[in-house]
């Protein structure tokens, strides 16, 4: 998970207000990543230079990977038809550039339960020197708009459904993509992967042992490979009428991965800001117990497993793994190596600290 700019939900919120009229530009077709079906030429440029033409200018993560997102609305549209990714580094030209052969990857698949929410890749181009890459709109409202909502979490039938909506678009792509089994690998090589991003830290090596010690109990289990989305967080999830109607975002995504990753995302990164709107020190609103006394509140509070928000964290992940032919048990093994993926992944070096921190404090807390 990319270390956020800022508290997810506002990511997910436009820049501008009110859609602004787009300028005139030259954009130039790449041959590095195939083009999806129709015509992306037309659709891109038409869209960017007819008069009449606007645009909404999307928030983006400060992370050296990231690029500015442009919504597009065509002239009598009223609404966007197109998202262009524009790479501002060539780190994230990388990243958008593998996106997009990865949706070119999904669309050559049969995806019947999940196929409609994804969108699908509309061509690759140079826009004043600087790769942009488009895709097709899906419909909905990112669910972590609501999530921000005035005491949303708070209450336990909005929380349920938003993890009930998560689920349900899981088991589609699970259903949709399962392959061969393999042993559970949520947390391959990651106690080498800490100590190389924290050599000289005397923590880093006690950390890398007890992720270690997580990963060989994960390992004694296996599961079906399946298409990984990799970042399936709260504001890549466009809801609609309770259900998940839209995923965005396919930049770590993989045609054949551990399914296991996006449950523990999910989870994670739901339960990490549940705190946002209390002050320091006070109780969250309808979470008994729970109190804003740090950073990584809410998912300790949610591997806890008590209350209504812990069964609900439980039963979403253990659910999971029962789905796919693994002991329910190991739902506390699977959240601990999701803090260690982002531990040993997220750009962001403060992001990647506080989980690293968190997973030493609960690996020493929590047992099998």
């Amino acid at each position: 998970m990319s270390a956020p700019a800022r508290p997810a939900a506002v990511q997910a919120e436009p820049v501008q207000a009110e859609p602004v009229q787009a300028e005139p530009v030259q954009a130039e077709p790449r041959r590095a990543v195939p083009p999806g079906d129709g015509q992306p030429f037309a659709g891109l440029l038409t869209a960017m230079n007819m008069p009449g033409s606007a645009a909404i200018l999307l928030n983006g993560s400060r992370d050296p990977n990231s690029g500015l997102t442009v919504l597009l609305i065509p002239p009598d549209a009223g609404e966007p038809r197109l998202a262009v990714k524009i790479a501002t580094t060539p780190a994230a030209a990388a990243v958008i550039e593998g996106e997009a052969r990865l949706l070119t990857g999904l669309e050559r698949l049969r995806l019947p339960r999940v196929g409609g929410t994804l969108p699908r890749h509309q061509g690759a181009y140079d826009v004043d020197g600087l790769l942009a890459v488009a895709s097709t709109v899906v419909p909905g409202v990112p669910m972590s708009t609501g999530y921000h909502s005035f005491r949303q979490t708070a209450r336990p039938g909005r929380v349920r459904a938003d993890f009930a909506a998560a689920a349900g678009w899981l088991a589609g792509l699970h259903a949709d993509s399962m392959a061969a089994r393999a042993p559970l690998c949520l947390l391959d090589g990651a106690g080498e992967r800490i100590l190389a991003r924290w050599p000289d830290l005397e923590c880093a090596r006690t950390l890398a042992g007890q992720a270690g010690a997580v990963g060989d109990r994960l390992a004694r289990a296996s599961t079906p490979r399946t298409i990984v989305h990799g970042d399936f967080w709260a504001g890549n999830l466009l809801v609609s009428d309770g259900a998940v109607s839209g995923v965005v975002d396919w930049a770590a995504g993989e045609l054949s991965g551990e399914p296991l990753r996006d449950v523990a995302r999910f989870a994670l990164s739901y339960s990490l800001y549940l705190d946002r709107h209390t002050r320091p020190g006070r109780p969250v609103a309808g979470h008994p117990r729970l109190r804003a006394d740090g950073w990584g509140a809410g998912i300790r509070y949610a591997i806890a497993g008590e209350h209504w928000y812990g069964r609900v964290v439980r039963d979403f992940v253990a659910g999971a793994l029962t789905r796919l032919g693994a002991p329910a048990s190991l739902w506390r093994d699977v959240l601990l190596a999701g803090i260690a993926e982002v531990a040993v992944t997220a750009d962001h070096p403060e992001f990647a600290a506080h989980h690293r921190d968190l997973l030493l404090r609960l690996t020493g807390e929590v047992r099998p």
